[in-house]
């Protein structure tokens, strides 16, 4: 369903993404991992549409996505940051976002789940980062769309909250979904991915999947795995 073809993008002297190319044809978790300044952010902002690349292509079902727009519907977006106006309360941006995408939607049963209700007519700005985090989370989520895109999704989220969030991921991939995902905590990486594709310096080092990682790398885990690809 994506194509990634010879995909290079530099800032100034800075050569960010390298030439490269990978596929993914079925739903599952795929981790995009790398080293701070590897590549993965401006991979996933070319996906979405808000980063031109230098050179190659990316394919969303067979069409290069910069020729059209209209791709973009079948994407959910956690950023890493998001950021909204902090005089809108929580009802008016769930609102508001419903009005941009114009979709069949359901925030009801996830303002439920992470229990937002009585934050609802409360201003953003008002709300600690935890509370924002899982008020982006209904935006990602309440659209029905066969890819999301999760940057560093679990940021200021308490256990509970998390477990919640590792649940609706899970429930996401058991409807074939395909879930791109960008984490610091390994341990999530580890639980959660099905494949991970792990950029350095702005080439593809590797792509399979955890367990392939660790016997090449004759690491135990997820995390000494990638430190042994940083520091070898």
């Amino acid at each position: 369903m994506i194509q990634v073809k010879e995909l290079s993008k530099s800032f100034g002297k800075l050569q960010v993404l390298d030439s490269i190319s990978f596929d993914i044809d079925q739903g599952g978790i795929f981790a995009i991992l790398g080293p701070n300044g590897s590549g993965k952010t401006t991979l996933l902002k070319i996906l979405l549409g808000m980063v031109i690349p230098d050179g190659g292509e990316i394919l969303f079902q067979n069409e290069d996505i910069s020729h059209t727009h209209d791709y973009r519907k079948n994407i959910g977006y956690l950023p890493q940051i998001a950021r909204f106006p902090d005089n809108l309360k929580v009802s008016e941006i769930i609102a508001m976002i419903k009005d941009i995408r114009n979709e069949a939607s359901d925030s009801e049963s996830l303002v439920a789940l992470f229990g937002l209700e009585k934050y609802l007519d409360k201003k953003l700005g008002n709300l600690s980062g935890g509370t924002r985090q899982k008020v982006n989370i209904v935006l990602t989520f309440m659209f029905d769309t066969p890819v999301i895109v999760l940057d560093e999704p679990t940021a200021g989220l308490d256990p509970v909250s998390l477990i919640k969030l590792k649940d609706l991921i899970n429930k996401e991939k058991s409807r074939g979904k395909i879930i791109l995902i960008t984490s610091h905590i390994m341990t999530l990486v580890e639980e959660l991915a099905s494949e991970i594709v792990f950029l350095l310096e702005g080439r593809i080092y590797f792509k399979g999947t955890i367990t392939e990682l660790k016997t090449a790398t004759k690491t135990e885990d997820l995390e000494h795995a990638i430190a042994a690809i940083i520091e070898p």
